[in-house]
């Protein structure tokens, strides 16, 4: 593992100093760090384009609405350290939102001819529930029918969004604050509250990425992770599990989703079948900002969330100082754009083999 680890490396470095000469190093520090860079960057451009961009309380609403979206991120990560992608994250927000909003709506059993208000953990639990069914359906269709991780998810991005626009008949789920004497109340607690000031959403973030980060660092699984996305053929004769790692990143990333789309459910107070359209390539585009590798095997939590910081931060300026928001869809495609050719440039341009 360590000989293959050093000779990726010098490939990598290989390249740079055949490209920049007598700079490689500091092109190398750069690249490593391009993250960081780039969200200090962005905040000093609009700090100066507007006075009311760097304050704390603009901080604090950019760092909520980053939440989101960084929530899949986390989970989209872990799928890319695989070596795959999974475009369904997306939609997967939308309808456990959507099913969120399904329940806390009532449930009516025709049969009995009564209609249950579920609580608020109940809903947690069971939303969390239909996140990770979604993804195991897709982590069982890549690992033993032997899907790409493309198509796969691709069809769960159409299954799950059309299920949400059945669910809904097109229409929006409202209020969703609950009632106290149905006894479903706190679901716009995630979206309203704040502890210290920080909001919840952001709270929630820290804690999954954390969890995320002692996952990959401190067990077994983190390992089998780096080895099964760097080179799946060498990870499975070494005894690494690749089909349960596999289905578990997808489990994950799914749950991920739904976490992301009960928090953006609460704060909207509301639940409609098109949320989360097109967040799946914001995800992928955080991942890759941060670093990560688009072949598998390379990647941080660290790295995806300054990532997401960075898109959502660059999102958020231009709205500030007015510019349309058709221009931050051609930035996002820019950002993604410029991100793997910079990985191109830092991991050598070599694909991974299986």
């Amino acid at each position: 593992m360590t000989d293959v680890t050093t000779n990726k490396k010098q490939g990598s470095g290989g390249l740079i100093a055949s490209i920049f000469g007598e700079n490689a190093n500091l092109v190398q520090i750069l690249l490593e760090g391009r993250a960081f860079f780039a969200l200090i960057a962005i905040i000093i451009i609009f700090s100066i384009l507007s006075p009311n961009y760097a304050t704390v309380s603009n901080f604090l609403i950019m760092a909520n609405h980053v939440a989101i979206f960084g929530l899949l991120s986390v989970g989209m990560m872990l799928v890319i350290l695989n070596g795959g992608i999974d475009l369904s994250v997306g939609s997967v927000l939308g309808l456990t939102g959507v099913f969120a909003g399904f329940l806390m709506q009532g449930v009516e059993l025709e049969s009995a001819g009564v209609i249950l208000y579920p609580p608020v953990w109940a809903v947690v639990v069971l939303t969390l529930g239909l996140g990770a069914f979604v993804g195991a359906v897709n982590g069982v269709l890549v690992a033993y029918f032997r899907v790409p991780a493309f198509v796969a998810t691709l069809g769960s991005l159409y299954v799950a969004r059309g299920v949400a626009l059945l669910m809904t008949n097109g229409l929006t789920f409202n209020n969703l604050s609950g009632n106290e004497s149905l006894g479903n109340t706190g679901f716009d607690w995630l979206g309203f509250n704040r502890i210290g000031g920080v909001p919840i959403g952001v709270i929630i973030l820290a804690v999954v990425a954390i969890a995320a980060g002692l996952l990959l660092s401190r067990t077994a699984f983190g390992r089998w992770l780096y080895s099964s996305g760097g080179n799946e053929r060498a990870a499975e004769l070494s005894g690494v599990p690749v089909k349960k790692v596999q289905i578990t990143v997808y489990v994950l990333s799914g749950m991920c989703a739904a976490i992301a789309g009960l928090v953006l459910s609460s704060q909207l107070t509301s639940a409609g079948p098109t949320a989360g359209t097109t967040y799946e390539l914001t995800a992928i585009a955080a991942v890759v900002v941060g670093g990560a590798s688009l072949m598998g095997g390379r990647g941080t939590v660290r790295g995806t969330l300054l990532g997401a910081f960075v898109i959502g931060f660059l999102s958020d300026g231009l709205v500030i100082i007015g510019v349309s928001s058709y221009w931050q869809t051609v930035f996002t495609g820019a950002v993604i754009v410029l991100a793997v050719m910079l990985n191109s440039i830092q991991y050598g341009g070599k694909a991974k083999k299986g």
